[in-house]
């Protein structure tokens, strides 16, 4: 490597991203990005290339191994519009890290172990397990001393969450009841559709997961294709995220938003990362909070979230009780899924509704 101008650069320098792999002819798009592109993105995918992000195709073994002495990120996984997002700018703005949102190339590793076993597969499971390695080097990288990188995947990178975070990662997750979930689907068009659109692949991984499942997407209304995705989302991360382990930390967005500057401290302290309750402070009063993450240029703030969640409820009330009915039929039915926390803590929820 120190022989190779380019790959000792790469080694030490955040600004080159591997963004995404080409695996039919197995390469890796390299994208050059400021620190200030990852702290604005919401999305490491294809919407970040703009015509001024300069780019590069390069085979995949051009590109270096650093070693198992590398740091690898920290991680935020999550079931999906449970405020993910958020969470990550928060952590950014208040103490010393690196964002990086939904990169791309974990949605590749995460689609080759899917068929690791199977005759398709592209790669061995050696080759796997050595460019998993390799990738979570490449994602660890800062662009100062000491400055950690935290990855906040996309909800179906937690099937693999294991793998990723490995024997001694930290990690958080975050989720929310079963009705404040279907409340925040069914308040968005756009959360709906794409909400449904993965259900198919969420129910065969949830099939997957419960042996003799008893039913098939087609005899499921649409709400309570959204229960279903939820149950998928946390019976894949109480087997790939175990509650119990200390290196995983769960949180309910909901009780999150009732004392946010106490949640972000714990999360702070889970991930060992140096930061000031007075930053903690001033992120909550900055502009975060009164933005849609996702999308800055619009406001949206958690009494919204709110109100948007009570006229869902309101709107679609037997097919929400129908849904819950459903995934409470399926924890009687599965032992290990009584102990998620389909209703979620009562008291806060209701602390959260009488606080807006």
């Amino acid at each position: 490597m120190a022989d190779d101008p380019f790959q000792s650069r790469f080694a030490a320098d955040a600004s080159l991203l591997p963004h995404m792999a080409d695996l039919a002819n197995d390469r890796v798009l390299v994208a050059l990005l400021a620190e200030a592109d990852y702290r604005a993105a919401s999305f490491l995918d294809q919407r970040l290339l703009t015509d001024r992000v300069g780019r590069e195709w390069m085979a995949w073994d051009a590109l270096p191994d650093l070693g198992a002495a590398a740091a690898g990120p920290h991680f935020i996984f999550h079931i999906g519009h449970v405020g993910s997002t958020l969470v990550s700018r928060l952590l950014a703005e208040a103490g010393d890290v690196l964002p990086l949102r939904e990169p791309m190339l974990l949605r590749t590793l995460a689609q080759v172990a899917e068929r690791i076993e199977r005759p398709e597969s592209v790669w061995s499971p050696e080759l796997y397990r050595t460019r998993l390695a390799q990738t979570l080097g490449w994602l660890g990288r800062g662009f100062a001393p000491g400055q950690r990188a935290m990855v906040k995947a996309s909800s179906v990178i937690t099937a693999v969450a294991d793998d990723l975070t490995g024997t001694d990662g930290r990690a958080l997750f975050l989720h929310v009841p079963l009705p404040r979930y279907l409340e925040t689907i069914l308040a968005g068009e756009a959360s709906m559709a794409e909400t449904l659109a993965q259900a198919p692949a969420r129910m065969a991984r949830l099939a997957a997961l419960l042996p003799d499942f008893p039913h098939a997407l087609w005899q499921l209304p649409p709400v309570t294709r959204v229960a279903m995705s939820w149950l998928c989302e946390m019976a894949t991360a109480q087997r790939r995220l175990p509650p119990d382990d200390p290196r995983r930390l769960w949180v309910d967005f909901e009780a999150m938003l009732a004392d946010p500057a106490a949640a972000l401290m714990a999360q702070a302290t889970h991930f060992g990362l140096p930061i000031d309750p007075a930053r903690i402070e001033a992120a909550l009063a900055g502009p975060i909070m009164r933005q849609y993450s996702k999308a800055p240029e619009h406001g949206y703030t958690p009494d919204l979230r709110r109100e948007l969640q009570a006229q869902a409820a309101a709107d679609h009330a037997p097919a929400i009780a129908e849904a819950i009915a459903w995934v409470e039929a399926l924890a009687a039915r599965y032992t290990n899924l009584a102990d998620l926390p389909i209703l979620g803590d009562q008291s806060v929820i209701q602390e959260v509704r009488c606080s807006s």
